[in-house]
């Protein structure tokens, strides 16, 4: 057991040098969403079978796709298109396929050999004690840190925000295409009506 551990931890750290070193935004997300996988597999290990899930439902798959969501709006005009393409290249996939690939062999094995908190000598802690104890104890800390949350949320949105009457150059690049698009299309029934 004490082997699979160090794996994910490697994995772990692998992927969060690979999360360091990226130049792209998007790139860095997939190592990331690999560490946070990889730190999922290590509570599973733990026998902590609720914070893994909760790793990987809440981290490793809501807040990244926000992530990716955020880089998609921020990514306007026609350099973007030529942006996203260079993103799907398959050499960028490789190192994230296979620090994946290593996690998957690792949650089989976990899971083919029996219950986690067995394996690793602990008991298993289900959702009552852990619900328990953030709301007992730590619900100051658990409020503050939902107060922050909103705080960045509201801070967000008004560096977001634009005034009316903004316009991005893409914006009005697609402005002018559709405009240029419509007058064409004006002209030719008065060249076809013209002609006869």
């Amino acid at each position: 057991m004490g082997a699979i551990f160090y794996i994910s931890a490697a994995v772990a750290v692998a992927a969060t040098v690979g999360v360091i070193t990226r130049y792209n935004a998007v790139h860095a997300l997939l190592y990331l969403i690999v560490s946070l996988l990889a730190i999922s597999l290590i509570f599973y290990i733990l026998g902590a079978p609720l914070a893994a899930a909760l790793e990987a439902i809440i981290y490793a798959g809501a807040i990244m796709v926000l992530f990716i969501f955020v880089i998609m709006i921020l990514n306007l005009g026609p350099q973007a298109v030529r942006r996203e393409r260079s993103w799907l290249k398959p050499r960028m996939w490789v190192g994230p396929a296979a620090l994946a690939l290593i996690l998957a062999g690792e949650l089989v094995y976990l899971l083919e050999s029996g219950p986690a908190g067995a394996q690793a000598g602990t008991a298993s802690v289900g959702p009552e004690p852990v619900g328990a104890t953030l709301f007992g104890p730590y619900l100051l800390g658990v409020e503050l840190a939902s107060l922050l949350l909103l705080a960045g949320l509201v801070g967000a949105f008004h560096l977001g925000r634009r005034e009316t009457g903004e316009e991005t150059a893409g914006e009005q690049e697609i402005q002018t295409g559709v405009a240029k698009a419509e007058g064409a299309a004006v002209e030719e029934p008065g060249a076809a009506l013209g002609g006869e």
